[in-house]
């Protein structure tokens, strides 16, 4: 794995969706655990433990493919870019002015990034990174793990919001700031501010993970990138089209981001690909 020489995001928008990535899922994590845990099963009976040990394993997985997507460099610098001999197959080969390189066929150039990417899919504001060729498996094992922890926590949480502590939660003014969490601030400051907060958190993190899950599912199930999703032109079926993002071991790269899975192509050439897809049409 190449590293990336400067991980920090650039924009503000990235530094702000990054730090709520980064600080909300072990916050909520901590929450989840010391205070709502203990309401649902006693301390260190069997289904506490294994609440604990699946919570943990989430947030792992959750926290250690974010780093890997942020840390892994995708971009074609430092690649010794080939372009092939046949002016048939030099199809999508194009010369960035920006790089002053020429750029494989699927790569676009980032301003953000300030480089072009290999296999370049969008640029993600949570991780504050390009997703390409080298770091796709760790953007989709995010979300998903984003989505079983999210869908796990807003199932805890809606429970104890509306059925243990049905006096405290369901009112008025709870509907008031759920639909103005400003008002939060100022109808009072109690501790129930925190749990809505938290669970506010957690529901908009379930349907925004949920609706990026299905979008770019259906994408890479077609072999496309989001800018070829109109017209996908390396369509290999969908197991091959699983190993061009999870390698050749997605079947294991559930488990850790930490899981070799070497992929089957290198991001530059893909005329053989083109060529297969073709005959599968």
């Amino acid at each position: 794995m190449k590293i990336r020489k400067n991980i920090l995001p650039r924009t503000l928008t990235d530094i702000g969706c990054c730090l709520l990535l980064s600080l909300g899922i072990p916050v909520t994590f901590i929450f989840e655990i010391t205070v709502l845990l203990p309401e649902f099963h006693d301390y260190g009976s069997p289904l506490y433990i294994m609440t604990l040990v699946a919570g943990i394993f989430l947030v792992f997985n959750i926290k250690t493919n974010m780093l890997t997507c942020m840390f892994t460099d995708t971009s074609i610098r430092h690649e010794v870019l080939d372009p092939p001999a046949d002016t048939d197959e030099l199809e999508g080969w194009r010369f960035c002015s920006t790089c002053e390189s020429y750029a494989p066929p699927r790569s676009w150039h980032c301003v953000v990034c300030k480089t072009c990417i290999l296999k370049r899919d969008h640029h993600c504001m949570f991780t504050g990174c390009c997703i390409g060729h080298r770091n796709h498996r760790y953007f989709m094992m995010l979300l998903i793990y984003l989505f079983i922890g999210t869908t796990y926590t807003t199932a805890y949480n809606s429970v104890y919001i509306w059925w243990f502590r049905y006096n405290d939660f369901v009112n008025f003014t709870t509907i008031l700031k759920l639909i103005c969490p400003m008002l939060m601030f100022t109808l009072d400051t109690s501790a129930i501010n925190l749990f809505l907060l938290i669970y506010m958190l957690n529901v908009i993190g379930f349907l925004q993970s949920l609706v990026l899950l299905v979008y770019h599912w259906k994408i890479i199930s077609h072999g496309a990138v989001v800018y070829e999703r109109k017209a996908p032109k390396y369509n290999l079926g969908w197991k091959r089209n699983l190993e061009m993002v999870f390698g050749k071991r997605w079947y294991l790269v559930w488990l850790s981001p930490f899981v070799s899975s070497e992929l089957p192509n290198d991001g530059i050439h893909w005329e053989q690909v083109l060529k297969e897809s073709d005959k599968m049409k």
